[in-house]
């Protein structure tokens, strides 16, 4: 059967600035290109699910203006139910983001509509779905939301993914609720209180004082998985030239819910987020750069 994933969280619009070097304050700076593109770590999340093949449901709030018109329009295209994603007064989510030359990025979340997503509202929405494989959340969204829809999600015997994104103190109720952890780095750091080299004594550490599993995706040195054995284990990433590493977490979770609601091992699911993350950030552009096509068939084969 087609492997059922629900993402309750976020959408943005992207406002896309490329620029040879980020301005210093109070500095004006030419900029070489402009995009706009659809964004959101909760709706990136759930196009790389659905792009592998997942039924994939999103749970949202967009508010009335075009750009939630827009993002319903994307979602549909891509096949994606949005049976449980309302239109509220107000502005939708929109995040700009400047790309400096070698790809890396610095992004504002602006939520709008996000945060009025109400817990009893993301409750009915996963009750009326299952049954589910997996759901994800991450932190663009209020945290309550997340937890309640955790909780829904466990009672359905489903697998919960937190992306504990953009870093933020968690509540102990969304901590609780998730089987899986997946910061990148930056937010390991933030979370564990340890170095940003997640080393393996780290990362065991923090697993066991957040009573969960983890995988801390490491950029251009691919991820570390924390085993059921409780051995680390790191998966590479092919070298290659970044243009826009924006999206490429996202790209990363979206997959390895993919692999895990399919059924694969949780070190395949590891590599298949690991080449889906790598292959986003050789285009521009965040949803646009994940592949597509047979592209994405080459990937789920394990071929770089």
């Amino acid at each position: 059967m087609q492997p059922r994933v629900a993402v309750v969280g976020s959408t943005m619009v992207d406002l896309i600035a490329y620029v040879s070097r980020a301005p210093s304050a109070g500095e004006t700076v030419l900029g070489d290109d402009f995009r706009i593109g659809f964004g959101g770590k909760g709706a990136n999340q759930a196009v790389m699910a659905r792009l592998l093949g997942a039924d994939v449901a999103m749970v949202n709030a967009l508010g009335d203006d075009v750009f939630g018109t827009m993002t319903m329009a994307n979602f549909e295209t891509l096949g994606i139910d949005t049976s449980h994603v309302a239109r509220v007064p107000g502005a939708s989510g929109v995040a700009p983001i400047w790309v400096e030359a070698d790809g890396a990025n610095r992004i504002i979340v602006v939520p709008g509509a996000n945060g009025a997503m109400r817990p009893e509202d993301a409750v009915i929405a996963l009750e009326a779905l299952a049954p589910l494989d997996v759901v994800i959340g991450q932190l663009e969204i209020p945290q309550a939301v997340t937890a309640a829809a955790f909780a829904a999600a466990r009672a359905l015997g489903a697998k919960t993914v937190l992306n504990p994104a953009p870093a933020a103190d968690l509540d102990p109720a969304l901590l609780a609720a998730a089987d899986w952890l997946i910061p990148n780095e930056t937010e390991f750091a933030r979370l564990s209180g340890s170095s940003s080299e997640a080393t393996d004594a780290e990362i065991t550490a923090f697993a066991a004082a957040a009573g969960a599993r983890v995988v801390v995706t490491l950029g251009s040195r691919g991820a570390a998985l924390l085993g059921a054995d409780g051995v680390v284990r790191r998966i590479p990433a092919s070298a290659v030239r970044a243009v826009d590493t924006t999206g490429a977490g996202d790209a990363f979770i979206g997959a390895f819910a993919y692999g895990l609601a399919a059924g694969l091992t949780e070190e395949a699911a590891v590599g298949l987020g690991v080449r889906c993350a790598t292959e986003s950030v050789l285009r521009p552009g965040t949803q646009s750069s994940f592949p597509r096509g047979d592209r994405t068939l080459e990937l789920l084969a394990g071929r770089d």
